[in-house]
């Protein structure tokens, strides 16, 4: 992790942001990229909300976009451009959604990611996720398919601090 992660600037996704995270969104997953239009519907769910995460550059390098269901809360996608990758910023949008989610009296944060995506899991271990399921061929690759992992966060366990180190 870069030094001043934990101060990197982070604010909400407003109108004029959704082209920036469709844009994050296929750099990331250029397999299944989000229009502006995708990223609007998304926000425009009751109980949905999204994030930006600026670089040291003052560009917005990751992004992160939930639905808040309490007493669940899950994370639709999250990115991080991969020039800026390995930085703590995905760290950085976790930790806040999670903050978020415990003063809404959420119980616990969802979310699936791709089986194949290591760095990812490993992201969501030290945040204290576990797997819950399964769903096999969930995300198409071309002609492929790979599963996703089901994780759960239970919050109030103490494990969710695991990542900051104030467990």
């Amino acid at each position: 992790m870069s030094a001043g992660c934990d101060d990197a600037r982070v604010a909400q996704v407003g109108v004029a942001d959704l082209p920036v995270v469709a844009a994050l969104h296929a750099a990331c997953f250029p397999e299944d990229p989000w229009s502006p239009q995708a990223v609007a519907d998304v926000l425009a769910m009751p109980g949905a909300s999204g994030w930006l995460a600026y670089g040291a550059d003052g560009m917005p390098a990751a992004f992160l976009l939930a639905l808040s269901l309490v007493p669940e809360v899950e994370i639709l996608s999250i990115g991080v451009a991969p020039v800026a990758r390995r930085r703590g910023l995905a760290r950085r949008l976790i930790e806040l959604l999670v903050e978020l989610a415990r003063q809404r009296g959420a119980r616990e944060v969802l979310l699936e990611v791709a089986e194949d995506n290591a760095a990812a899991r490993r992201l969501y271990a030290q945040a204290g996720f576990e797997p819950i399921g399964r769903r096999p061929n969930y995300y198409k690759r071309g002609d492929d398919a790979v599963a996703a992992l089901s994780l759960r966060l239970i919050l109030g366990s103490g494990r969710e601090n695991k990542a900051s180190g104030t467990a």
